[in-house]
């Protein structure tokens, strides 16, 4: 195990500049994400962690040493690839012992460690079988324990489980999480899903067009975004955002037809245009409030999503409870004063 520290990291490719001085401290044993859309520069800045990629400015450091200029081979990390980068004509047990043999392990060392990594995965009856005999899920358990019998530094995670299907999914989530508990070693995992982030992740990294929004515990940035960029990133279905007016200790949009009571906050914001969030989960249905029509109704089993239309505003309301609405019903709905949050219409910053 070890640390990791990023200190003001760029990345230009040739007049592009794919990631802005970048800072990142990640402590020993920490369980870190990074998390952004599609080119925000999180799988980049991994592959610059993994000596994949130059880095054309600032420094990395894993442990006491600067990496900077060390071959992936040197850096005593492993990483586990989104494609799972197995030998398709090499077993199982080969494909996990092949980084060992390569550094003149002893065959009983090398088997041993193979043996501890498969029992680990649970993968001890695959170990004479080629890739092409797995299922992905056994794959990705492959390349894990390949990762594994290296005891690195660091684990390096590049979306791993997007190619497995949505149940598969969640199961190898919380095997990757209890392999964690279990080892403690130092871990970075890329995803796009914020809701592996939020499940998985001691701290998380937002990171949006090469720069970092905001680093925090999954549920500090849930109830706590800085700006609206992570606001509408983090959480599932995403937060309503909402542009109006303060009025009178009231937020105000669409005319007036959206009417929401504040809390006390910033002095001197009568008459400022905001934009006003809160979590679908904080939309209530009331016999008193502003008025809203329901426009499609999305039952779940556990919960149940209403897409509402009050005037010219589209909201989502996530109800734990089963409700017997129907489109074109007219409703009210409200929100607690304690559950909005006030952005800057301008800055996107939270005030």
């Amino acid at each position: 195990m070890a640390t990791v520290d990023i200190d003001g990291v760029q990345k230009h490719f040739g007049a592009l500049h794919i990631i802005r001085d970048i800072s990142i401290h990640i402590d020993n044993g920490e369980f870190i994400i990074l998390v952004g859309p599609s080119g925000c520069g999180k799988s980049t800045l991994l592959r610059m962690i993994a000596g994949l990629e130059n880095v054309t400015g600032g420094q990395i450091r894993i442990g006491n040493r600067v990496v900077n200029d060390l071959a992936p081979k040197d850096r005593d990390i492993a990483m586990v690839f989104q494609n799972y980068a197995l030998y398709p004509h090499m077993t199982v047990q080969r494909n996990m012992d092949f980084s060992l043999r390569m550094r003149n392990a002893m065959d009983a060392e090398a088997d041993q460690r193979v043996a501890n990594a498969a029992s680990i995965l649970g993968i001890d009856h695959l170990l004479d079988r080629f890739p092409k005999q797995l299922s992905g899920g056994q794959r990705q358990r492959v390349a894990m324990g390949r990762a594994i019998v290296r005891n690195p530094q660091a684990f390096l995670f590049d979306e791993p489980l997007s190619n497995l299907d949505a149940k598969l999914r969640v199961a190898m989530r919380a095997e990757i999480k209890e392999l964690h508990q279990r080892l403690g070693t130092t871990t970075i995992y890329v995803t796009h899903d914020q809701i592996e982030a939020m499940t998985m992740a001691d701290r998380i990294v937002v990171m949006n067009g090469g720069i970092i929004e905001q680093i925090g515990k999954p549920l500090d940035l849930y109830d706590n975004p800085r700006n609206v960029f992570v606001a509408s990133f983090i959480g599932s279905p995403s937060m309503n955002l909402v542009e109006g007016r303060i009025t009178g200790g009231m937020f105000q949009a669409g005319d007036g037809i959206l009417s929401l009571k504040l809390a006390s906050g910033p002095a001197n914001m009568e008459g400022r245009t905001v934009t006003c969030g809160f979590r679908p989960e904080h939309l209530n249905i009331t016999s008193t409030g502003s008025p809203a029509t329901v426009a499609i109704v999305e039952p779940t089993g556990s919960e149940t999503q209403i897409i509402l239309r009050a005037g010219d505003k589209e909201l989502v309301c996530l109800s734990r409870e089963r409700v017997s609405l129907r489109p074109g019903d007219p409703v009210t709905i409200n929100v607690e004063p304690k559950h909005l949050l006030l952005f800057d219409s301008k800055t996107g910053l939270r005030l």
